[in-house]
């Protein structure tokens, strides 16, 4: 894949599911930026400083992540554990944040991120130096919450072998997501100073959706059942499918977009293999990877081609799969 098309990826299908993971972290900065010069009588429009901040430590990020990739390979792979860890809290920071936007209880003002001390002394302008500290930090810690997107295009700067390439591929994909974080930024910023007065209440909302949601997906790929579903996963429009019995094994095909999973929600026998043939077609989005926590069972697939997935359900219940994000799932339904 050359770099243009990475740009392209990112541009588009990867935007998209970044932005459902971090975007909210830029917004919830802004939005008590926000708060704060309400509360302060301040008025007039802000810059987009910030949003520059929060792309510019992004893009250092992950420009960096695919040098040491390119160089050392999958040795340097972010673990599961870690990628869990950290969207799970970046969900609960949303949250705190809404809370606070809510004036909830004054305890919540302390989870919002500052400049330490000695950095604000080191800065002439106090108020521009907290503007920026936030938003830069954040930017540099989405490299620990990639969306699965992301995560295909880091397994091609590790295929890479080469420090320059896997850093080149990083960039071309990272700049490819700046317009919409770019957007994101601006209309926030222009919305926060046209209704200032209801902003932070309709932003305390829509981050209490992304944090709910990223904080579900988490769990979801720590292999802990849901019930809850906001993110368009398995859902409502869910489509059952019955096995097929081949030599003694319960079969299905799968098709793999995108956006999700058809059909996501089969039905197997407890105690009898089963076989799950995964199909892509030019997909490099989250559903790039596939993932059975609750068996331990994690597989990348091919952008376009067959995968797959054999296990023995001993037990009657519920199992999920997911992508990498935990977005996007299916349920094993097991008799």
């Amino acid at each position: 894949m050359n770099l243009w098309a990475i740009f392209i990826t990112g541009l588009t299908v990867g935007g998209l599911t970044c932005l459902a993971v971090q975007g909210g972290l830029l917004a919830s900065v802004i939005a008590e930026r926000e708060e704060g010069d309400l509360e302060e009588g301040k008025s007039g429009k802000h810059s987009l400083l910030p949003v520059l901040a929060f792309l510019s430590t992004k893009l250092v990020a992950y420009t960096g992540l695919g040098f040491l990739l390119g160089l050392f390979g999958q040795a340097l792979a972010i673990s599961d554990a870690v990628r869990i860890i950290m969207q799970i809290l970046a969900g609960i920071y949303m949250l705190l944040v809404a809370a606070d936007l809510l004036n909830l209880h004054p305890i919540f003002r302390y989870a919002i991120l500052q400049p330490p001390r000695f950095l604000t002394r080191m800065v002439k302008n106090q108020s521009k130096s907290k503007d920026l500290f936030a938003p830069a930090i954040l930017g540099f810690l989405t490299i620990f919450i990639p969306c699965g997107t992301t995560l295909a295009i880091e397994a091609l700067a590790i295929s890479s072998g080469s420090p320059v390439l896997g850093a080149s591929m990083m960039a071309a994909f990272t700049l490819g997501t700046f317009p919409l974080f770019f957007g994101v930024g601006f209309l926030t910023t222009t919305l926060g100073d046209a209704f200032k007065k209801n902003f932070f209440k309709l932003a305390a909302v829509l981050l209490v959706y992304l944090g709910v949601t990223t904080v579900n997906a988490g769990l979801t790929l720590a292999g802990i059942p849901i019930t809850i579903d906001l993110s368009g996963g398995q859902g409502s429009g869910s489509t059952t499918t019955q096995a097929r019995l081949v030599a003694g094994i319960q079969e299905f095909d799968i098709t793999v977009n995108p956006t999700g999973y058809q059909p996501n929600l089969i039905q197997v026998k407890a105690g009898i293999p089963v076989r799950l043939n995964l199909l892509t077609n030019g997909n490099y989005a989250c559903t790039s990877i596939f993932k059975i926590p609750q068996l331990g069972i994690t597989k990348t697939l091919p952008a376009t081609g067959t995968e797959t997935v054999n296990f023995i359900a001993q037990n009657p219940g519920k199992i999920t799969w997911t992508c990498s994000m935990g977005m996007y799932r299916g349920v094993i339904e097991v008799i």
